[in-house]
């Protein structure tokens, strides 16, 4: 048997192959009592056992002197190692993914496609704007103007992961790398390092109030396009002062046309769900004292809660009033309906569920939490109204709901009324109304056909029609370079669960909570199939519409995490 360390043990010896009972180095061994006494001492080599050689080394990773007899140690770099070419850590198995975006992109992809990649593997930006000194851009103001314009966005409903692209998008215009920005639900942050050895600079803002504007929130669009277009030259000056003109411009439409626009939503919904010309007048008027009472209570400094369950009051109360009035040919349930419609907060949900969807779940939190609080407080006004009318004798039949009421051509115009009047609601431009309103009359008949026409199940073809939505909104806002909010928004209105949610509450306030549980079910179920779909249908948009000029791998990475950890 070979001896180990000799000529014919190959196996390479490094530092740590030395024998647990040699003794360390430095520690002499010190005089005792005979082995014979301590047969066994931990500082002894047995017996058959001989010292370790030292082997000559002619440097790091040769082996021997001779080279070829004697294998190196493993730990020891390979004699082509350069440490300052050194290759990467890792590499993929299909390779490092060549990144390229091309300018004829839209902005939105190329910063989705920069904001999941790692730090290291961004392309450098390339400054497409002029900056006011010749030594670089001022980070502290270009800073202030990125939090400016994500503040806006925020603040008109737009989706956490557009919003930090749009942060990441002007950061870069103005020639600033390694800038990471987060959003959360009223929260805005961006952390800027000029270079591995200086200390990062950060810049928050705080989003106080939430406003409803479309057309405002396109102006940004716009003014973060021309930002970074090459062809234009805004300095910071220049977007300093349209951001000031953004802020300063008054809404398109006045207190009354919103008021009446309403007023048409409620009445439309009410037709939606088997009301006639009687019934959309009641329900309009409704509507509109509700907004009114609504306008009142914000101007006294009430918070959005208690602004919904005052809202909620006048609809549930006139519905309440024509069944105590025993008129035959009016739906009761068909006012309350429509009333709700008015109310539901559905663009809060399908933000909420998107940010949700794509990672954001501390805003997603917030936005369903600011939801449920909304959902309560038209639970409480709708409650009390039904409270009231029980105690006064009116009688309400919640077997209403299963009549059915098939007046396809009648339902479409009033899916596209509520739609149209949504739109006012949300303040869009008057050049993307009609889009929205074509979008919202394709969404009901969709889901006509599959709910009512194919027997499906409502849920499955709420979220059909939801996802058709999503896919043609993208589509509109890609080709005019803008948000998609105001091409879907609206456009879900007719799939709304008004009716859903309006006999869960009834059968909550007649004591019948199995029925009422199960009908808030349906609404609760209806409304995420609602946000889900519009989010699927705006990923499968993005999905087949790749980037232009985008090679391996450039477009959006997401996590995978599929077995739970």
């Amino acid at each position: 048997m070979a001896e180990p360390g000799g000529p014919d043990d190959q196996k390479p010896q490094s530092d740590e192959a030395r024998s647990a009972f040699s003794q360390p180095a430095g520690v002499e061994r010190s005089a005792g009592p005979s082995d014979d006494d301590h047969p066994t001492s931990e500082f002894s080599l047995p017996s058959g056992l001989a010292p370790e050689p030292p082997a000559p080394s002619a440097g790091p990773g040769t082996g021997s002197a001779s080279g070829s007899d004697t294998i190196g140690s493993a730990f020891a770099p390979p004699r082509t190692y350069d440490a300052r070419n050194s290759p990467p850590a890792f590499t993929p198995a299909h390779g490092i993914p060549m990144i390229r975006l091309t300018k004829e992109a839209p902005w939105q992809d190329r910063m989705r496609t920069m904001l999941r990649m790692p730090v290291h593997d961004r392309p450098a930006p390339e400054t497409v704007q002029r900056h006011d000194e010749e030594s670089g851009p001022a980070v502290p103001r270009v800073l202030d103007l990125t939090l400016r314009i994500g503040e806006l966005l925020l603040a008109g409903g737009e989706g956490a992961e557009d919003v930090e692209a749009a942060m990441f998008a002007v950061t870069r215009s103005y020639g600033l790398d390694r800038c990471e920005p987060t959003v959360t639900f009223t929260l805005l942050s961006i952390s800027h390092q000029p270079s591995l050895v200086e200390d990062p600079v950060t810049a928050s803002r705080t989003v106080r109030r939430r406003g409803t504007d479309y057309t405002r929130l396109a102006a940004v669009f716009r003014l973060i396009d021309d930002i970074t277009t090459v062809e234009g030259e805004i300095s910071l000056e220049e977007a300093y002062r349209r951001l000031a003109e953004i802020r300063r411009n008054r809404h398109p439409y006045p207190g009354w046309v919103l008021t009446m626009a309403a007023g048409g939503l409620a009445g439309a919904a009410s037709v939606l769900v088997g009301g006639g010309p009687l019934v959309f007048v009641i329900a309009a008027l409704g509507a509109m004292l509700g907004d009114r009472l609504a306008w009142l209570c914000a101007g006294r400094g009430l918070p959005e809660f208690y602004q919904f369950v005052v809202a909620a009051m006048p609809p549930a109360a006139m519905g309440v009033a024509l069944t105590l009035t025993h008129w035959s040919d009016v739906r009761p349930s068909a006012v309350i309906t429509g009333g709700l419609f008015a109310l539901l907060p559905g663009r809060a949900l399908v933000a909420g569920v998107q940010d949700g969807l794509t990672g954001y779940y501390i805003t997603a939190s917030a936005r369903l939490l600011e939801v449920m609080y909304f959902f309560i407080a038209i639970v409480a006004g709708v409650l009390l109204a039904l409270y009231g009318g029980l105690q006064l004798g009116a009688e309400l039949d919640p077997e209403a709901r299963f009549i059915s009421h098939d007046r396809p051509v009648t339902q479409i115009l009033a899916s596209m009324v509520l739609t149209l009047a949504f739109a006012i609601l949300l303040q869009q431009e008057r050049s993307t109304v009609l889009a929205v309103t074509l979008n919202g009359g394709v969404a009901w008949v969709i889901y006509g056909a599959m709910a009512r026409t194919g027997g499906l199940s409502p849920v499955a073809a709420t979220a059909a029609a939801a996802g058709l939505v999503g896919l043609f909104g993208q589509l509109f806002s890609r080709y005019r370079y803008t948000s998609s909010l105001p091409f879907i928004t609206a456009a879900i209105g007719p799939l709304l669960p008004g009716s859903a949610t309006y006999f869960g509450l009834l059968g909550v306030a007649q004591n019948e909570l199995d029925r009422g549980l199960a009908s808030l079910s349906t609404a609760v179920a209806t409304a995420l199939a609602i946000a889900i779909g519009v989010n699927l249908g705006s990923e499968i948009s993005r999905l087949f519409m790749r980037v232009p000029g985008a090679v391996g791998g450039a477009n959006r990475r997401a996590a995978k995490r599929t077995r739970g950890f």
